[in-house]
Parts: structure tokens; sequence; C-alpha cells
């Protein structure tokens, strides 16, 4: 996900609103929690070394009414305190929940009603923890220009617009690696002796690699890709690529000639993910390189630049989303697709009907959506949903969402389940679809959600919230962490109502990851005197008991909660952890990735 300069992503899942505004909407996110990791957030704060707004400054988040309810995003680790996101940020869950653009106003559920300060701002996080989880997210860019969201996206070919070529790039092999990398030499070894200790039924330490010099203001570290062999991970301007169970390099880091600002959440079925990176150092650089990368051999394969299009479409930031072996990358009011394996470029989405721009987009194994925003400054602004073709860019179905929602994140896109606000209404909602784009339910459970979304200052970011999982029949939501314990709700796809909920093992929050195996896997946050878990819970039947699938070791739980913004992923039997952002500290001996495992 695309970040501000020196800030790391922020945000969660909004709370259930108060009273339900008139014409609802898809459901508001909320604020991050003052403490990193899963939960709800507290007031956004800045990353470590990133600085800090001033009151009025141009830019600086405006501090939204304290919030009183909703599950609000999260923001930066334990210890950093949380401030009100800029607009567009997620606002927390607490606002009344209203009849949807599609559907009846959803009725009183489980909790009490919510009430956040406005839609978008994020909410404030419990705790002081600094671990912050992205699990596998997606950002989408937008430019907000008077109060409008334009989508980030390539531009297109015709109408006088410079088409972004695709070529070889000159680095067809890897590359070395440079005198900041994490140093490959250690494999599996131990050097820290993290393992000393272990008490019986705690896992051990697989591996752990030291984080790349970075700049003292920081530097961000987005996604983190999983293959049969390898861990793959981005950090600054390299890429890094560690053997699941040992952690020695399997191949030599990649290298670029500025820092990387945006990568592909997900993976092509063979393996393959572009990053983007900055054109350059200076102010006026742009996040318009891309490059193709091969996880399972580490070669660079075909590059391009991303060219500007009209007044206000700018690839100052783009989003990358992978759907089958189709590339989208969006700028601000346009989006250009490209095979992700060759670098042919096979369509741009530009303007079309009354004034509707493609401002963000989010993409699935074989499903692409495309979120526009119609008729900007006129009576009939509106956002309008879309399925693409991904291979041919030919609309499936369109969906207009009702004047004054927009569609601020997908919290699943198959199924498709979205996420709403509406800012004069302080309102959210959260609609589902079927898979022809009917709208199929709302969310009738008055709860305080608080899954992790990340800042969308200059996007939308819609696949940027994590902590949230789903199947073909059942939304999981985690509720808004505070000072113990949350729950999971499995809230069911075809009226929206809850079928059952679980309790976190421990006192600390408990998110979702995916569903595998007819089975829900969770992550628990460290405590101060106990390790993370990995857990299981059945997701269908009348038993829902939590079984553990791994505990972490309470000797690394101080490091385990000091990962910023961390992306977790749980993958045969092993668990990994990376930060999503570097401090660039020079006292500050952190990590960028460790593996657990039994």
């Amino acid at each position: 996900m695309t970040q501000p300069p020196s800030q790391p992503p922020q945000g969660g899942f909004g709370a259930p609103q108060d009273q339900p505004p008139q014409g609802g909407g898809f459901g508001a996110p909320q604020p991050p929690p003052a403490q990193g990791g899963f939960g709800p957030p507290s007031a956004p704060q800045s990353p470590p070394g990133a600085p800090q707004p001033t009151p009025g400054a141009p830019g600086a988040p405006a501090a939204p009414p304290p919030p009183a309810g909703p599950p609000q995003p999260q923001q930066p680790g334990y210890g950093y305190p949380q401030q009100p996101g800029p607009y567009g940020a997620p606002a927390p869950y607490g606002y009344p929940q209203q009849p949807g653009p599609y559907g009846a106003a959803p009725q009183p559920g489980f909790g009490h009603p919510q009430q956040p300060p406005y839609p978008g701002a994020p909410a404030p996080a419990p705790g002081g923890k600094k671990t912050a989880l992205i699990i596998g997210a997606a950002a989408a860019a937008l430019l907000v220009i008077g109060g409008t969201v334009y989508a980030v996206t390539s531009g297109g070919d015709d109408g006088g617009k410079k088409k972004p070529v695709a070529q070889q790039s000159d680095d067809s092999k890897h590359s070395s690696s440079s005198s900041g990398s994490p140093s490959p030499s250690s494999g599996g070894d131990d050097p820290e002796d993290l393992n000393a200790g272990r008490k019986a039924g705690e896992a051990k330490v697989l591996w752990y690699k030291p984080a790349p010099d970075a700049p003292g203001g920081g530097a961000d570290a987005p996604g983190m890709w999983v293959t049969g062999k390898a861990v793959v991970k981005a950090a600054y301007k390299q890429v890094f690529a560690y053997g699941l169970g040992d952690g020695k390099p399997a191949w030599s880091p990649l290298s670029f000639p500025q820092k990387i600002c945006a990568v592909t959440p997900q993976k092509s079925a063979d393996d393959k993910v572009v990053v983007a990176y900055m054109s350059g150092a200076g102010d006026n650089a742009k996040c318009n390189q891309l490059q193709q990368i091969d996880l399972g051999t580490g070669e660079k394969g075909w590059s391009a630049k991303v060219a500007d299009g009209g007044l206000f479409d700018s690839a100052l930031n783009v989003e990358l989303t992978v759907s089958g072996r189709t590339l989208m990358v969006g700028r601000s009011e346009s989006g250009t697709a490209y095979d992700i394996d060759s670098g042919k470029k096979l369509y741009d989405k530009e303007k079309y009907g009354a004034a509707c721009f493609p401002a963000a987009y989010a993409g699935g194994t074989d499903r692409l959506i495309q979120v526009s925003s119609c008729g900007a400054g006129g009576s009939n602004a509106h956002d309008e949903i879309q399925e693409l073709d991904p291979a041919t860019g030919k609309v499936r179905w369109s969906q207009p969402v009702k004047k004054g929602w927009q569609v601020t994140r997908a919290f699943s896109v198959d199924p498709l389940v979205v996420y709403l606000t509406n800012q004069d209404k302080k309102a959210w909602n959260i609609s589902t679809f079927t898979k022809d784009g009917r709208f199929r339910s709302e969310v009738k459970v008055d709860e305080k959600f608080g899954p992790r979304c990340g800042w969308a200052i200059l996007e939308r970011d819609l696949q940027g919230c994590q902590g949230v999982a789903a199947d073909a029949d059942t939304l999981y939501l985690p509720t808004n962490a505070t000072a113990s314990a949350n729950e999971i709700v499995a809230i069911g796809l075809a009226d929206g109502k809850a079928k059952w909920r679980v309790k976190s093992p421990a006192d600390e929050p408990m998110y979702p990851v995916r569903v595998e195996g007819g089975k829900l896997v969770a992550y628990v946050q460290p405590s101060f005197d106990a390790g993370g878990q990995v857990v299981s819970v059945p997701a269908t039947g009348s038993s829902h008991r939590i079984t553990k699938l791994l505990q972490n070791p309470q000797g690394t739980a101080e490091i385990e909660d000091t990962f910023y913004d961390s992306v977790v992923d749980w993958a045969d039997g092993r668990f990994f952890i990376s930060s999503g952002r570097l401090s660039g500290s020079d006292q500050a001996k952190e990590k960028l990735i460790m593996a657990f495992g039994n």
C-alpha cells in the first residue's frame, strides 16, 4: 500500500453507527488503536522517525470529534500516539448504521450503538504496542481535489496521451546486495540466542533478519509474499528472499535506484509481482517506475514508466492490483492494464458516461473491481461499482451507489463485501453482493468492529484493511479491542446477521488471517508475559472451540510486539511477521522479519 511520506499506514475498521442515516451506505472504517498489531486504533500516530504535522498546517490531519463507539482504524505500533486521520481516512465504527444504498436499514444487534467522530477519521487503539499487522493489503491511490477523490492510475494511449512502454529491464539478473542489506550469512543461525529459555509447548524462532539501513526519517517496507520455497519482502530500496524453513537467502537481494513506493499485495499464480519505485529523490519525484519480479528466481523481468494523464490524472502515486494474469495500475483518474508476465499493455480504463472517473481498484483470483467517482461537484455526484473482465476490461456489471455514500474499502473481493461511509450523516454501512453484482445483504450486527485499515490520504486504498476474512457464506470481523480480549464475529452473508462469535483466548486482541480447510485461522497479539498465538476455529457446525496451532515464545514477545505496521502470514505450519515500516534509527536494533514454527 502506498503511504504518505514518512508516515505509516493507520486506520481501522469502523464500529457500528448510532442511528441509521437515511439512505444508508456501506459502513465506515474505524481508527486504529494506539497500539500496534490488530485491534482498535487509538488516536493516529506518526511512524517512528516521521515528522509530526503542525496543527493547522496544510496536510495535517484534522482532529475529529472524540469517537464514541464503533471500531476505529488502527494506528502505528504501541507507544506511538495516534491522531485523527485526514480526509479519506477510515472513520471509526460507532456512527449509527443507516439504511444502505442497496437495502433496508440494518437492525440493531449485539452491543451498544457506537458513535465515531466522523466517517474517515481513524479511531484510537488500546494500549501502546508497536505491532500493527497488515495481512496482504492492497492499495488504491486517490487524489483529493476540492473534496473529490480521484483514482491514481496509468494513462491511456489515445487522445494525445503518452503510452507507458514496457521493456526488458537492463538488469534482468538479480543485483548484488547493498551495504545496507541484512546479512545473508546467518541463515537459520540464532546469533542472539533467542531460543534460550524456551518453555515446553512454545514454538521456536526458526530464523530472523535485521532491518536494512534506512533514512533517519524512516522508510516503507511494503508487502510480503510467501511462495512454496521462500518468503519475499520489500524494504526501502531492496527486495529480499529467504528460505521458508532456514532463512537462508533464496536469491541475492534486488536493488533499486530509488525507494520502493508501491507493490502488488497479491502475486500471480506463477509467482510474479510488480513493484513501483520513485522516479527520483526530489520533491517532484513520482511513484511511476514499474518493475516486474519473478519470486521464484529473483530475476527482474519487464519494466515500464507510468505516464501522466490529463490535468488531474497524475502518477504522483499509483496503486497496483493483480487479478489473474492482469496487472492493473491505477492513477488519479484512470487505469492501465498490463499482462503481468510479458508487460504487454492490454487496455486503458478512462472517463466514461456522465463524468465518471475510475478512482480505485480491488483484485482477486479472477475478479477485478473498479470504483468510480461520478459527477463530481454536481447534483448527481455519486460512486459507482463495476466488475471488469480482467483480460479485456469489459464491464461485467455496474452498480451505482446512492448519493452521499462513498465506497471506502473492499473487505473481500470474492465474495464482494464493501464498506461505505457518509461524511454528511457520519454513518457507515457494510453491504455484500452476489457474483452478478446484485445487492445481497447488509451487516445488521450493532457492534464495534476493529479491523485494521491503512491511511487513505491521497488514495482510497480499497484493499488496505487487514484483520478481516470471508468465505462463500460468512464474513469474519474482529470487535474493537480496548483494554482486554476482543471477539471475532461470524456474520452470515445471506442475511447480515451474526451466526456465532468467539472470544480471544488471551487478554489481547485476536484478528482473522484467512479461512482454509473449513477453519478460520486467526492471530492473537503478544502480551507482556506471553508470545503471540496462531489459532483456528471451525467455520461451520455447532462447536466453535478454539484450537491453538502455535504458541510463540514468551522470551521474544517484546520483539514480536515491536514490528511496526506488521505484515503477517501463516503457511505450512509456520508464522511469519515482518515490519511494514522501518524506523531508520541507528539505536534501534529492529528486525525486518521473523519466522516461528514447531
